[in-house]
């Protein structure tokens, strides 16, 4: 399976960004997709799960109600909707997929990554 993210850029605080992700190859073997993002000198954190039936799981207090993650299984994508974007959100964005049954919260959880888009918010 590879993964490939897009639509990160720089946006002015209280602005708004999508991102995507496409995925190619056994698409059929993946369940869950997800974001994860990280920050410089930081460790990479949840962001947001999807499965394939449409349950969701949201792992960062502060982007719930700014950012919403959606999936469209007939496309294999994955998308997140960014509003009311914050300095704060400065990162590298991946998505992620894996075959498991459960929306992992963890990296490690995660066995394809897409190479990772970068979200620059200006204040």
């Amino acid at each position: 399976v590879q993964l490939q993210a897009f639509g990160g850029g720089l946006v002015q605080a209280g602005g708004s960004l999508r991102l995507s992700c496409d995925s190619s190859g056994r698409t059929y073997s993946i369940r869950v997709m997800g974001w994860f993002r990280q920050a410089p000198g930081k460790e990479r954190e949840f962001i947001a799960g999807i499965s394939r039936s449409g349950s969701i799981t949201y792992g960062i207090d502060s982007v719930k109600g700014r950012f919403t993650i959606s999936r469209d299984n007939a496309k294999n994508t994955v998308n997140l909707q960014m509003n009311s974007l914050k300095p704060g959100d400065t990162a590298i964005y991946y998505c992620a997929a894996d075959a498991r049954p459960w929306i992992g919260l963890a990296p490690n959880e995660y066995n394809y990554w897409g190479q990772g888009t970068l979200v620059t918010v200006s204040s």
